[in-house]
């Protein structure tokens, strides 16, 4: 299996980058703001290869292609439309960073289409939406990021303990899913269950 190539969706006219790779339940992620889509191809690829179908959203053309100027909500719809051109029913959504944000809106605004949420990384709660009701989340987190620090995740653990699952990446900095793939692939497969 080969890492897949960024394709285009344009439905009403934005331009939304996607990549989609491997079968079986599917997996969509969703990049930190500043980062395109490449930055999660290792991490992608090596999950899909354990019998997940992996899919890979960016920021719509429009929105900002470098996702700064882009908000949380504005990203959902896009998010929403890629599954529905894949024939995705429902999925685990997540994304590191503001992509876990984003990941956490979709899951608000489609709870159905959503099985639960990754967080790659945990933005401060005065920035991210809050959780779905319902929905389990695991979070993995690098142990020494200091732009998601430790203590986001612990505090979302500690406001939905029955929900929320926290997974380190020792030594994990702010960009572990890439400098720590094999950890982060291991801590999503093993929640997951699917291989």
């Amino acid at each position: 299996m080969t890492m897949t190539e960024t394709e285009m969706f344009e439905p009403d006219g934005r331009a939304i980058p996607y990549g989609a790779e491997g079968e079986g339940p599917a997996l969509v992620l969703l990049p930190e703001r500043g980062s395109d889509i490449d930055s999660l191809n290792l991490l992608a690829h090596s999950v899909a290869q354990e019998d997940f179908r992996v899919i890979r959203i960016g920021v719509s053309a429009g929105r900002g292609s470098d996702g700064v100027d882009a908000a949380a909500q504005d990203l959902v719809q896009d998010v929403v439309d890629v599954m529905d051109h894949l024939g995705v029913d429902d999925a685990w959504v997540g994304g590191h960073a503001f992509g876990g944000s984003v990941a956490r809106a979709v899951s608000l605004a489609h709870h159905d289409r959503v099985n639960g949420v990754l967080l790659l990384g945990v933005e401060a709660a005065d920035v991210a939406p809050p959780l779905a009701q319902g929905l389990p989340v695991l979070v993995v987190q690098g142990t020494e990021d200091e732009v998601t620090p430790v203590a986001n995740g612990d505090a979302l653990q500690a406001s939905a303990p029955g929900l929320v699952s926290v997974v380190p990446v020792e030594g994990g900095g702010h960009m572990f899913p890439m400098t720590h793939v094999g950890a982060t692939s291991w801590a999503i497969e093993d929640y997951l269950d699917w291989d």
